[in-house]
């Protein structure tokens, strides 16, 4: 699979003995939504690979393939230039706390071939004092504090996230562009005698009052901002209905679509 951010450029995930083979598919998971690929696992509780990961994964088999295996976090971030550690409570440790969108933006703002990686520890502790030690900085994430634990793979989608805004790679995959062109006043001002029409058929304006409504209904139609496939959807309805009006049975489809 080829890698939209060049994994030198990315931040390494490093988990500290991570348990469940779930987290770690579901870590790979929330890597690749926002084009990290570099992760290191130090120490995975009994053994790698682990049953269930891949599947946990959901097609981001090509992180887990890629995968790296540590004894010691001093190991796994011996080639790492700058290191940020992720907790959830105060270490009493005299060193800069971030919150994520800080963070990440330090991180894109980097010199160039510097490597980085973001700690994340065991499911149920965290990172201990001694591995938060070891960073140049710590992560927090500006939970409840009536419930601040997140779940492992969770953190790591935050700062995927915000990682991916930070690096300018957070355009959104599509639009909501129209798709069909505005409404020219033709086909509005056919729409507009249309309808009156059938309001004059069905005596629907009351005595004196036709040309107010009709001007209303026209503004109406205008503050719509209607589209070419608008109106001749409108208008299709309108004559199913009419014709069902007239007949007791609607029009067959072709009619109808206008």
């Amino acid at each position: 699979m080829p890698l939209e951010i060049p994994p030198a450029d990315t931040p390494a995930i490093v988990l500290v003995e991570p348990q469940l083979a779930e987290n770690i598919g579901m870590t790979a998971r929330a890597m690749a939504n926002f084009g990290l690929s570099d992760l290191r696992l130090v120490n995975p509780k009994n053994g790698w690979p682990k049953k269930g990961v891949r599947e946990a994964a959901s097609g981001a088999t090509h992180v887990l393939d890629a995968a790296r295996i540590y004894a010691s976090l001093p190991e796994a971030i011996a080639d790492l230039g700058l290191v940020l550690a992720t907790t959830a409570r105060s270490r009493g440790q005299m060193k800069r706390v971030l919150a994520p969108e800080a963070a990440m933006a330090e991180l894109a703002a980097r010199p160039a071939g510097q490597r980085a990686g973001i700690l994340f520890g065991r499911e149920r502790v965290g990172l201990d004092n001694d591995e938060v030690s070891l960073a140049d900085a710590i992560v927090t994430f500006p939970v409840s504090p009536d419930f601040p634990s997140l779940n492992l793979a969770q953190a790591v989608l935050l700062v995927g996230y915000e990682w991916r805004r930070a690096s300018g790679r957070a355009a959104i995959p599509f639009s909501g562009e129209m798709l069909s062109p505005p409404a020219p006043k033709a086909a509005l001002l056919s729409l507009f005698d249309y309808v009156e029409g059938l309001l004059d058929e069905a005596a629907f304006y009351p005595p004196g009052k036709r040309e107010g409504i009709a001007r209303n209904m026209r503004d109406m139609f205008h503050r719509m901002a209607m589209t070419e496939q608008d109106v001749r959807t409108l208008r299709g309805a309108l004559r199913a209905i009419a014709a069902r009006g007239d007949s007791g049975a609607g029009p067959g489809p072709d009619e109808a679509a206008g």
